[in-house]
């Protein structure tokens, strides 16, 4: 019986850790797509040389590849807390 509440502990404190992670994750990535937004109105505003519009650019796909990056990861967390399979994440 204690092993079953243990884990059932466990799997709470995993449940709650993974939904933390993934707001975070969720405030992290609408942060960049306005970061994102602002690069595009920064290019179409204004004159810019073709190394400031390079900049931009190479701005815009970093930020398209982090996006993509933590757009996986949150699904990934999603999943396994929909699946009921929250854990807890150790990073060494």
């Amino acid at each position: 019986m204690r092993q079953n509440q243990a884990e059932s502990r466990r799997q709470s404190v995993a449940k709650r850790s993974m939904t933390k992670e993934a707001k975070q994750l969720s405030g992290l990535i609408a942060g960049l797509r306005e970061s994102l937004d602002g690069i595009h109105k920064e290019r179409t505003s204004t004159k810019l040389s073709g190394a400031e519009m390079g900049m931009l650019d190479e701005r815009r796909n970093n930020l398209l590849l982090t996006i993509a990056a933590l757009d996986d990861r949150l699904s990934a967390v999603q999943g396994l807390i929909d699946l009921g399979r929250p854990h807890i994440i150790r990073v060494h």
